[in-house]
């Protein structure tokens, strides 16, 4: 078991939380890590970079002086591809690559737990009590990860109603902001430090997080179908 500090704002440790590594995959798995990691920074990629072949660059096709008798070495149109602003050789020109890979499912979800155990394997995990604020304010949010010793890039996990938390933290440079039932494996290895409330850590861990977005779609399904009918 891991006892994970809990604090407060004023980073004071009040409370502990236990959490089985079991949930987040025993040990920490490098390998799976790394297949997670490298598949989300793929789909990440638009596939649409573009080049000009010779043929493509705009410019005169006559030779710049000729062949022999200069001294200098051989050359011909100023599209060249050994030129300043000639043509690339095997130009790309296909209407979208595609760079996208897949995981299984199941893969992917112990890959973002494994993530998880990694940070905390590193006590790299700052759970706070609460991380309300009553207004949106840069220099309040400031104060938190002063408390909490956070000097280097941070990820902020939020529940979706925290509105405050998230405006009061996204003008802080290296510091991101994330729904809970989005962490996954590229965005927290990506930072150095996790900062997470007990409550989303607590829905994270035993699947909450998901099930309740699931009843709100569904709810919001049927009162749909409900209208239609009405109608």
């Amino acid at each position: 078991m891991i006892e994970l500090p809990i604090y407060n704002q004023q980073g004071k440790q009040v409370d502990t939380l236990a959490i089985d590594e079991a949930q987040l995959g025993n040990e920490v798995r490098p390998a799976l890590l790394k297949q997670a990691y490298v598949m989300f920074h793929a789909n990440r990629r638009q596939g649409s970079a573009r080049t000009k072949s010779r043929g493509m660059v705009d410019g005169s096709t006559r030779k710049l002086y000729r062949q022999k008798g200069t001294g200098r070495a051989r050359a011909g149109t100023r599209r060249t591809v050994i030129r300043k602003g000639g043509g690339v050789a095997f130009a790309k020109t296909k209407t979208r690559e595609a760079y996208r890979q897949k995981m299984p499912k199941k893969m992917r979800r112990l890959a973002n737990r494994n993530a998880l155990l990694a940070k905390l394997v590193d006590s790299e995990v700052k759970c706070i009590d609460d991380l309300t604020f009553g207004e949106p304010k840069t220099s309040a949010f400031r104060k938190v990860l002063d408390s909490l010793g956070v000097d280097r890039t941070c990820l902020v996990a939020l529940g979706e109603k925290n509105l405050n938390a998230a405006l009061s933290a996204r003008n802080i440079p290296s510091v991101n902001t994330i729904a809970v039932q989005q962490l996954n494996a590229f965005e927290l290895l990506n930072h150095r430090y996790l900062i997470v409330d007990k409550t989303s850590l607590q829905a994270f861990l035993d699947g909450t997080a998901w099930t309740d977005d699931e009843s709100e779609t569904k709810s919001g399904a049927a009162k749909k179908r409900g209208k239609k009918e009405a109608a």
